[in-house]
């Protein structure tokens, strides 16, 4: 087992990570920007190394930094959690070179399914379906013309270094290519320093579906069962839930199958995500690889008992995977809400400030992922997710009734500072999630005069 972890992440998931290691007897070291001293996971760690100023690009995105960091602490590996670093290649494999022990997917594996073109020419060849498009970068507006023609309206125009539901524009109309086509390849050079794109039809009333994998070094791989994450507000998730509630047997089993056979394909290694859509006509299609893992592992921990960041430990440390897919039995139904420190009354404009309360909810199968207390302050430089609140219950309309129940205890005070939790029970209410008919367009027409605090 690797004696000693980095941890190149901040907020909830540095909490996690830290957790999962001590939980192994893995030492854990703290890397904090000058915002997160004193943060959750600081109260947690072993050592905490300060590596920079808040902003991200000066701390948790500078890999020279973050290497440096791990080395002089004296750690042995390095669990990026997920966004800033954690799905790149040249850092992992930067890691590598220093003796590091990255925890993640090979370098070579991140690279190939990192570029969505790539990873749709390799799902291809595994036998995955694909919607209609264009699997090679489209580089020109003339390509995207003939593109389109072949594919139809609505489609879809994609960075192919996007994610995290950034760098992407649907078209609805012919007239509006041209301009969805360069604003979307202009908005991937400034946030992806790439501006290749791809288009594909887009499904307007899909669902959106993820297979949580697991797979060692020795060819073995798993999954344990489906997400459905088709709560979305501009491609950004806010409630996922598992098993996939109205999902046929079949073809539950179907794409579960589709993301293992993805992964050996791949010679995928960790834990990852498989992404599919569901159309309105029973058919999926794959979307992207998340390498990393994912904000919402909690709700597929809950139905099965596998607890998914220690497996990364353990795979990374060279082991086997300790069970086989007739092993994973899921129970019950998972839904996580994400509670971000947000004004929906203002757009979901974030509300950075001091936390004077903070009370979590409790009760039996309820679990709050955070790093936030009574006299946190919450910083205005990073993502405003605060909390992940996850529950457990035998059946799906009871774990509806117990989240809401937990969303109502929640208690966040401070002086300019709302959440979503309100809106989200709301959208629990909406006969349409109650009811699972709802699709990826929930959101668009919703609005619900909540005052949140």
């Amino acid at each position: 087992m690797i004696s000693s972890v980095f941890i190149a992440n901040r907020g909830e998931i540095a909490v996690r990570i830290a957790r999962a290691a001590r939980d192994l007897g893995v030492r854990v070291v703290a890397g904090c920007s000058t915002a997160d001293l004193g943060s959750g996971v600081s109260v947690l760690a072993d050592r905490v190394v300060h590596i920079g100023p808040a902003p991200s690009r000066r701390s948790y995105l500078d890999a020279a930094v973050t290497i440096q960091a791990a080395l002089l602490s004296g750690a042995e590996a390095v669990h990026p959690g997920y966004g800033f670093l954690s799905e790149d290649a040249d850092f992992a494999e930067a890691c590598a070179a220093e003796g590091l022990i990255f925890i993640g997917p090979p370098p070579e594996v991140m690279r190939r399914l990192g570029d969505k073109s790539t990873a749709r020419a390799a799902m291809t060849a595994a036998g995955l379906p694909l919607l209609p498009g264009a699997v090679e970068p489209v580089r020109d507006i003339e390509t995207a013309r003939c593109v389109a023609e072949e594919v139809g309206y609505p489609l879809i125009i994609k960075a192919v270094a996007g994610g995290g539901g950034r760098g992407m524009r649907i078209v609805t109309e012919e007239s509006d290519l041209v301009p969805a086509f360069e604003e979307t390849t202009a908005t991937a050079r400034v946030l992806f320093n790439d501006g290749r794109v791809y288009l594909e039809r887009y499904l307007a009333g899909a669902r959106h579906v993820e297979v949580q994998v697991l797979a060692d070094a020795y060819g073995n791989c798993v999954h344990l069962g489906e997400r459905d994450c088709s709560v979305q507000r501009r491609h950004q998730k806010l409630i996922e839930e598992s098993p996939a509630p109205r999902l046929p047997e079949g073809l539950a089993r179907r794409i579960r199958e589709a993301a293992v056979r993805g992964a050996l394909a791949t010679g995928y290694v960790g834990a990852g995500t498989f992404e599919f859509l569901v159309g309105e006509d029973g058919e999926f299609y794959f979307m992207e690889v998340n390498c990393r893992i994912q904000v919402e592992h909690p709700v597929s921990e809950m139905v099965t008992g596998v607890d998914l960041v220690q497996e990364q430990f353990r795979i990374a440390s060279g082991e086997r995977l300790r069970c086989k897919q007739s092993d994973v039995e899921l129970r019950g139904v998972a839904i996580e809400c994400r509670i971000n420190a947000e004004d929906p009354a203002r757009g979901f404009l974030p509300t950075p400030g001091l936390v004077e309360e903070f009370v979590p909810p409790g009760g039996a199968f309820v679990r709050v992922d955070t790093h936030a207390r009574s006299g946190y302050r919450i910083p205005p430089d990073y993502d405003s997710l605060l909390a992940k609140v996850i529950v457990w219950a035998p059946d799906r309309s009871s774990a509806i009734t117990r989240m809401r129940n937990a969303l109502t205890e929640l208690r966040v005070r401070g002086k300019g500072v709302h959440t979503t939790a309100a809106y989200l029970d709301a959208v629990l209410a909406d006969p349409r999630f109650a009811g699972a008919t709802h699709h990826t367009r929930l959101l668009d027409d919703f609005d619900v005069p909540v005052a949140v605090a």
